[in-house]
């Protein structure tokens, strides 16, 4: 049975420049069992209700600005699946959550920029379910609970975010800077936790993790972990897959929970 996954999509420009959490992502996808179908709960796309994307052709939305022409250049045209963006909200409607369908939207660069690098073949279907960040930590590990059993039909779930992700401290940071103390120490309080399986801590990290308000002004980066954690079931155990920094601020740790 496939993993839940949670992986750091950092910059867009992990798509492009060397970094170890390049190298990792670009190795990742041959270590799991091919999955028949990805589902990516993304930092980038947020809604008021769960939303999951129901498009046959998924289309690659450029989501930034201000990064060079070979970026906007990379397309990722995986195939959708209507029919399990359906059943995905069914079971998601199941749990008590008002989900519905958008047969319109692409993929956002939390998903594509990852899975170029995991799966560059783009021939496996890929789907989307939104955020609803006002909601916090405990709404995505439910949210995340009512996907558990895509695990036993070979669909691999990823949240896709940032274990730090405070872009005010990136200026004048070259890519390889050494991070900071209080990025490693928010980095290791989340490991250890997640090692521990405190769920109760991870829920209110926002209280109990130090320096939690420097690495996340905003929480939308690491709600995906939530959904991820979620998926794998009540009792899942997390593995640290990878852990590494970039431009300084960026945790770009991943971690498999099952």
């Amino acid at each position: 049975m496939l993993p839940a996954l949670f992986i750091s999509h950092g910059s867009p420009m992990l798509a492009l420049e060397p970094s170890p959490a390049r190298h990792f992502l670009a190795g990742l996808g041959a270590t799991l069992q091919r999955p028949r179908a990805i589902l990516v709960a993304s930092a980038h796309w947020e809604t008021a209700q769960p939303t999951v994307t129901a498009a046959a052709v998924n289309e690659t939305i450029h989501d930034f600005y201000g990064f060079p022409p070979p970026l906007f250049a990379i397309r990722y045209p995986a195939p959708g699946d209507p029919g399990l963006a359906q059943r995905i909200a069914e079971m998601l409607r199941q749990a008590g959550l008002e989900a519905t369908l958008d047969r319109a939207r692409g993929l956002d660069h939390g998903a594509w920029v990852p899975l170029t690098l995991m799966y560059p073949a783009h021939d496996i279907p890929m789907l989307q379910v939104s955020l609803q960040t006002p909601l916090g930590p405990e709404h995505h590990l439910h949210l995340g609970r009512a996907l558990e059993a895509l695990r036993r039909e070979d669909v691999l779930v990823i949240g896709s975010g940032s274990f730090t992700h405070n872009l005010g401290r990136l200026r004048r940071v070259e890519p390889g800077a050494a991070p900071p103390p209080d990025v490693v120490a928010f980095a290791e309080w989340m490991h250890a936790a997640l090692q521990e399986n405190r769920t109760d801590d991870l829920l209110a990290w926002r209280r109990k993790a130090p320096y939690a308000v420097a690495q996340h002004p905003t929480d939308e980066h690491l709600l995906p972990l939530f959904v991820a954690l979620g998926a794998a079931g009540e009792h899942a155990r997390a593995t640290r897959l990878h852990a590494s920094t970039t431009y300084g601020a960026l945790r770009m740790d991943a971690y498999a929970f099952a």
